[in-house]
C-alpha cells in the first residue's frame, strides 16, 4: 500500500486557489470586454452625432443649435475620455489577474511534480518489496527441492 503524499493538503489548497484565480480572471476578462464595447458604442455614437451636426450645419443652423450640438459633442468626448481610463484600468487588472493565475498554476505544477515523484518512489519501493518476496519464495522452493 502506498503512503499518502504528505503535501496533499497544500496541493489541494493550491488547486483551490488556482481555480479561484481562474474564475476571477474570467470575470476580469468579461469586464474588460464590456468596457471596450461601451467605449466602441460611445465612439460610434459620437461619429453618428457628428454626422448629424455636419448635415445640420450644411442646412444652416442657428447659434443656439450650434451651441447645443457643440456642448453635447463635448460631453460625449468627456465620456469617451473617461471610458478610455476605465478600459486601461480594466486591462491592467486583467493583466494582474493573469499573473496571479499563472503563479497559482505554477505552484500546482510544482506540487504535482512532487506528488508524482512521491508516487514513483512508492511504486519503486513496492516493486522492490515484491521482488524481494519473490526472490525469497524462489530461494525457499530451490532449497526445498535440493533438500529432497
Amino acid at each position: 500500500m502506498t503512503g499518502k503524499f504528505p503535501l496533499q493538503p497544500l496541493l489541494d489548497l493550491a488547486n483551490t486557489r488556482m481555480d479561484d484565480a481562474a474564475r476571477r480572471l474570467g470575470e476580469l476578462i468579461a469586464s474588460e470586454r464590456s468596457g471596450q464595447q461601451k467605449l466602441e458604442m460611445l465612439e460610434n455614437y459620437r461619429a453618428e452625432y457628428r454626422e448629424r451636426f455636419v448635415d445640420a450645419a450644411r442646412a444652416g443652423i442657428g447659434p443656439d443649435e450650434l451651441r447645443n450640438f457643440t456642448a453635447f459633442i463635448n460631453r460625449i468626448d468627456d465620456a469617451i475620455a473617461a471610458q478610455h481610463v476605465v478600459v486601461e484600468q480594466s486591462r491592467n487588472h486583467t493583466s494582474q489577474g493573469q499573473k496571479v493565475w499563472m503563479a497559482q498554476r505554477n505552484k500546482v505544477r510544482a506540487f504535482d511534480t512532487l506528488s508524482q515523484r512521491h508516487l514513483d518512489q512508492q511504486s519503486r519501493h513496492e516493486s522492490r518489496q515484491e521482488q524481494r518476496a519473490s526472490d525469497e519464495h524462489a530461494a525457499r522452493q530451490h532449497l526445498e527441492r535440493d533438500g529432497d
